[in-house]
């Protein structure tokens, strides 16, 4: 499940968030002047990926290798730290949606929004689920084996 882990979701969020921050300045700096326009969502994104590439590092290095070796009882610690981060990361969210309006286009979107909310839904779609593969599966059977 580890694996899977980094390769469906770590490797796919280190490709997701460059992207939207490029788009998202596109979108503010060609738009910044309309009412609808997501202001503040560049440096929102930029805010995760700062979080979410230090929270991945954390998992790839220290958890993940402690789980693969069978330290299960050390690993409840981290486990909580990455618990709470998995929490921060679900309101860093919540900012997004607020300063999207949950993705609402406007009815005259260019092609670089869509393209932004599109791919701001499914790095919300991939997080969350991640997240739950975490939290609900890998995590409960590493406690249970301690």
């Amino acid at each position: 499940m580890i694996d899977h882990i980094i390769t469906r979701f770590h490797n796919r969020h280190r490709e997701q968030l460059p992207e939207l921050i490029t788009l998202a300045e596109k979108v503010e700096n060609v738009h910044g002047d309309r009412d609808d326009c997501p202001i503040g969502v560049t440096a929102q994104l930029e805010k995760i990926y700062a979080e979410l590439s230090q929270h991945l590092m954390k998992e790839e290095q220290i958890l993940f290798p402690m789980i693969k070796m069978g330290n299960y009882a050390m690993a409840s610690m981290p486990i909580r730290v990455m618990e709470m981060e998995h929490d921060e990361a679900g309101q860093d969210v919540e900012v997004i949606k607020s300063l999207t309006n949950n993705c609402a286009l406007p009815a005259d979107a260019c092609f670089s929004w869509k393209a932004l909310y599109s791919g701001i839904n499914e790095f919300i779609d991939d997080l969350m689920h991640h997240i739950h593969l975490e939290n609900n599966i890998l995590f409960p059977r590493v406690l249970n084996e301690k």
